[in-house]
C-alpha cells in the first residue's frame, strides 16, 4: 500500500448540541482514489470543510504528508496542498469572467500574483492549463456562455493549476457526458499516477467501479466501513452506509391511462430524426441516454423554453405550443430542471417560498399572500419527502445537496400537474434519498403522465414503467419496464444498436 499523503485521527465537530463528526479516523493514500459514499447529513460536507480549512475541527487533528496541517482557511488548505472541486459548479468558477481569467484566477489572485500580466500572456497560459487537461473551449469565451459539462470542466482545470498533493471532487461527473468523463478519469489515473491522493464523493455505480481504489462509508458523522479487497464490494458498502440492507425494488406496473402528450414528427434538433411518441396517464415514463442525447433539450421544448425544429406536440388532444414557462405551468405541464443551483433554488429565501414560488397566485388574495397556507403546504411536501430540516422557515442555503434536490422535486408535487417532467431528479442524492423521491414520484404518478430523464440506468429500471432510450437527439428505443432485455437498452444507449424497437414506439395503452 501507498504512503498516507492525508492522515485524520479522532475529528470531532459539533454545531451547538449537533455532533456532526464523532471521531473521524482516516488515511489518503498518495497515488490512490479513496471514494467516500455516505446519506445525506452523514457528515461528508463538513468533513470535507474541516480537510479544506472551512470549518476549525473541535477535536483531534489532520496531517499532510506527516506535518499538522494548520490551515485557518481555504486558501492556507489551498497552498498545504488541497484542493476541492465542489459540487455546486458555480463555487468553483466566475460566471461573468472568461474562462482564461477563471483558470488563472488563483495565480492571480497571490500577492505580486501577476495582476498587471499582459492579456496575452494570461490567454496562453490558460490554452496551456486546458490543453493538458484535455479542455477544447475557447479560453476568451465567459464562462457563463459555456455549457454545464464545459463549466464543471473548468472547474476541475481550475483545481489542478495548484498540483495538489491531495484533490477532493463532489460528484464531479453529474453533469458530464460518458465521453467527457472518461476525459476527466484518465486526467485522474495520470495524477494517481503521479501520487496525488483523491478523495471522490459518489454515489454513482459506474464511477466507482472504474475508479475506486477503495471504499469508505460514512454513516452519522462516523466512518462505519472501508472495504480495499479487491473486487471491492459495493453492495456491503451500501449497506454499510445505510445501516441496513437495500432491497431490490419490485415495481407494481399497471396499465396506463388515457393518452396526454403526444409528439408527431418533433425534431429537437436540425440533425435528429423525427420523434412520434404518446405519454398517458398513471404511467411514468424514463427518458434515458447519455449526457448530449437530447434529453435536456426535449424538456425545455415541453417547457416551452424553446421551440422543436420541426413537428408538432398535443396535450389533451388539442395542439400544444408553449412560447415559455408561464404558457407550460398554465398549461399543466411542470418541469424540475436539472441545473438547481442556478435555474432551481431561490437563494436567500426560505423553504417554503422554495416550494411555493411558481404557484404563489393559489396563496394570495389581492396581492396579499396567506402565510399560513404557504407554509402549510411547505410543511406537508417536507414530511412527504423526509426532508431533513429544522422547519419550513430555514434558508435553502442550510441544506445538504441532497436535501435541496427533494425541495426542487417537492416544489412540482407540490401541485396537480397534468404532465410531470423532471430532469435528473436524482442528481447529486444519495442512495436512500433517491429511494425516496422515487417512491414519491412513483406514488403521486396517478392522475397525471410523468416523465423522468436520466442518464443512470439503475435509476431507469428502480422508477420506470417504460422506458424510452435517446442517442444524438433521436429515438432509438421504447420499451416496457418488464423482461427487459438490458443488453440491447444498453447497446442503444450507447448508439451501438437500433433494433426493431425503436421503429415502433410503444404507448403502453393496451
Amino acid at each position: 500500500m501507498s504512503s498516507a499523503a492525508v492522515e485524520i485521527s479522532g475529528l470531532t465537530k459539533a454545531f451547538g448540541t449537533n455532533r456532526v463528526l464523532r471521531g473521524i479516523d482516516l488515511e489518503l493514500f498518495k497515488g490512490e482514489l479513496t471514494v467516500l459514499m455516505g446519506a445525506n447529513g452523514a457528515g461528508k460536507s463538513t468533513l470535507v470543510k474541516a480537510i479544506c480549512g472551512v470549518y476549525p475541527p473541535d477535536d483531534g487533528f489532520i496531517k499532510l504528508n506527516g506535518v499538522e496541517l494548520r490551515a485557518q482557511t481555504p486558501y492556507e488548505a489551498i497552498h498545504a496542498g488541497i484542493v476541492t472541486v465542489h459540487q455546486s459548479i458555480n463555487d468553483g468558477v466566475v460566471p461573468d469572467l472568461d474562462v482564461a481569467s477563471n483558470l488563472m484566477l488563483d495565480k492571480l489572485a497571490e500577492p505580486r500574483g501577476g495582476f498587471f500580466l499582459k492579456r496575452k500572456e494570461i490567454r496562453t497560459e490558460a490554452r496551456r492549463v486546458a490543453a493538458s487537461m484535455g479542455l477544447d473551449v475557447d479560453v476568451t469565451r465567459p464562462v457563463r456562455e459555456l455549457d454545464l459539462a464545459d463549466r464543471q470542466l473548468v472547474a476541475i482545470a481550475r483545481a489542478m493549476t495548484h498540483e495538489p498533493e491531495l484533490l477532493i471532487l463532489d460528484e464531479p461527473t453529474s453533469s458530464l457526458s460518458a465521453t467527457e468523463a472518461d476525459r476527466l478519469f484518465g486526467l485522474l489515473d495520470r495524477l494517481r499516477d503521479a501520487g496525488v491522493a483523491i478523495l471522490y464523493i459518489s454515489h454513482k455505480t459506474s464511477d466507482i467501479r472504474r475508479m475506486a481504489d477503495r471504499i469508505v462509508s460514512m454513516r452519522d458523522g462516523e466512518i462505519v466501513g472501508r472495504f480495499d479487497e479487491k473486487p471491492l464490494d459495493y453492495e456491503a458498502a451500501v449497506n454499510a452506509m445505510l445501516g441496513h440492507s437495500m432491497n431490490n425494488i419490485t415495481l407494481d406496473i399497471k396499465p396506463a391511462g388515457e393518452q396526454v402528450l403526444a409528439l408527431d414528427k418533433l425534431q429537437i434538433s436540425a440533425r435528429s430524426t423525427p420523434i412520434s411518441i404518446s405519454v398517458n396517464t398513471d404511467e411514468v415514463v424514463a427518458i434515458t441516454g447519455l449526457v448530449g442525447a437530447g434529453k435536456s433539450e426535449l424538456s425545455s421544448i415541453l417547457f416551452g423554453q424553446r421551440n422543436p425544429h420541426a413537428g408538432s406536440m398535443q396535450l389533451d388532444g388539442k395542439p400544444y405550443t408553449p412560447k415559455s414557462a408561464g404558457d407550460a405551468i398554465n398549461a399543466g405541464v411542470f418541469l424540475c430542471p436539472k441545473d438547481r443551483g442556478t435555474t432551481g433554488v431561490l437563494q436567500g429565501h426560505n423553504l417554503a417560498k422554495n416550494i411555493t414560488a411558481p404557484f404563489l397566485k393559489h396563496y394570495s388574495s389581492m396581492s396579499f399572500v396567506n402565510r399560513k397556507a404557504e407554509a402549510k403546504a411547505a410543511r406537508d411536501t417536507i414530511a412527504e419527502l423526509i426532508i431533513v430540516c429544522q422547519s419550513e422557515q430555514d434558508d435553502i442555503g442550510t441544506l445538504s445537496g441532497g436535501n435541496q434536490q427533494k425541495v426542487m422535486v417537492g416544489r412540482w408535487l407540490s401541485e396537480d400537474s397534468k404532465l410531470l417532467v423532471l430532469d435528473e431528479p436524482f442528481q447529486g442524492v444519495d442512495i436512500q434519498a433517491r429511494r425516496d423521491i422515487g417512491a414519491k414520484i412513483r406514488e403521486t404518478a396517478k392522475g397525471r403522465a410523468t416523465i423522468v430523464m436520466t442518464s443512470e440506468m439503475d435509476e431507469v429500471l428502480e422508477i420506470a414503467d417504460r422506458i424510452i432510450v435517446l442517442f444524438d437527439h433521436s429515438l432509438v428505443g421504447d420499451h416496457h419496464n418488464q423482461e427487459l432485455d438490458l443488453k440491447q437498452v444498453m447497446a442503444q444507449v450507447a448508439g451501438q444498436s437500433g433494433g426493431s424497437e425503436a421503429a415502433t414506439p410503444q404507448t403502453n395503452s393496451e
